[in-house]
């Protein structure tokens, strides 16, 4: 399958210059062009992009200033003509800096990165389950493992996520990160909240308890939550 690629550029010969360049490349293939940050953010939020091409000086917001605003960005390439942004950029782990003008070359070199980093994680999906996320606070990406967490609270375009000792609060959507998560091991049981199925220490008929917190369970989300804990205890007969 092929990565979707959308490139991010202000300037028309840079972008039909990338766009010939992923044309040539089996493994790729032109999602979409975005002449600012604007309407990347659209495409992004819309849609599942492999490969963001990104360009660093454009109108309204920098490139780099709108990499550090998106919560899981794609394997992010830059492309730019100044060099004296690359710290900065390496900092937001992007896969690779291409300097203006580049060649053909060069740019494979920064996709292959790409494919064999993007060959590697299904290999290892394959082979067994994921176990952790990288969640992005201030300017790291922190590594989670799923069974530190007890429950993720929603506040609006962010979310808390509640381990035993702290939280962290990231911006993501709670609709997003139900998606993101295991359905084995957490389940949705309000409109606030995601819970650690493992996690519970008690409940009753609208709450359960984890850790020293009651949660309330919404009237939307009772039937399946208290379906899940008599399927669970079957399964332990």
């Amino acid at each position: 399958m092929n990565l979707k690629c959308l490139i991010v550029d202000d300037e028309p010969i840079a972008q039909n210059i990338v766009r010939g360049f992923v044309e040539d490349t089996p493994f790729l293939e032109v999602f979409g062009i975005c002449d600012n940050a604007m309407e990347a953010l659209k495409v992004l939020q819309d849609h599942t992009i492999d490969v963001l091409f990104l360009d660093i000086e454009m109108p309204k917001i920098t490139g780099l200033s709108f990499l550090k605003t998106l919560p899981n960005p794609p394997a992010t390439i830059i492309t730019t003509a100044y060099r004296e942004f690359a710290l900065e950029g390496y900092e937001l782990n992007v896969i690779d800096y291409l300097l203006k003008p580049f060649s053909f070359e060069r740019f494979l070199k920064a996709v292959n990165k790409v494919h064999t980093d993007k060959n590697t994680d299904d290999a290892e999906l394959k082979t067994a389950p994921k176990t952790y996320e990288y969640f992005k606070v201030d300017r790291k990406n922190i590594r989670v493992d799923y069974d530190e967490i007890l429950y993720i609270e929603g506040l609006s375009n962010y979310v808390r996520i509640h381990l035993e000792n702290k939280h962290l609060v990231v911006y993501h959507k709670l609709v997003d990160l139900e998606k993101l998560l295991p359905e084995n091991q957490f389940i949705r049981i309000h409109k606030s909240y995601i819970l650690a199925i493992d996690k519970i220490k008690a409940y009753g008929n609208d709450y359960v308890e984890v850790l020293d917190k009651q949660l309330s369970i919404g009237n939307t989300y009772k039937n399946r939550f208290f379906s899940l804990l008599v399927e669970r205890d079957n399964h332990k007969i």
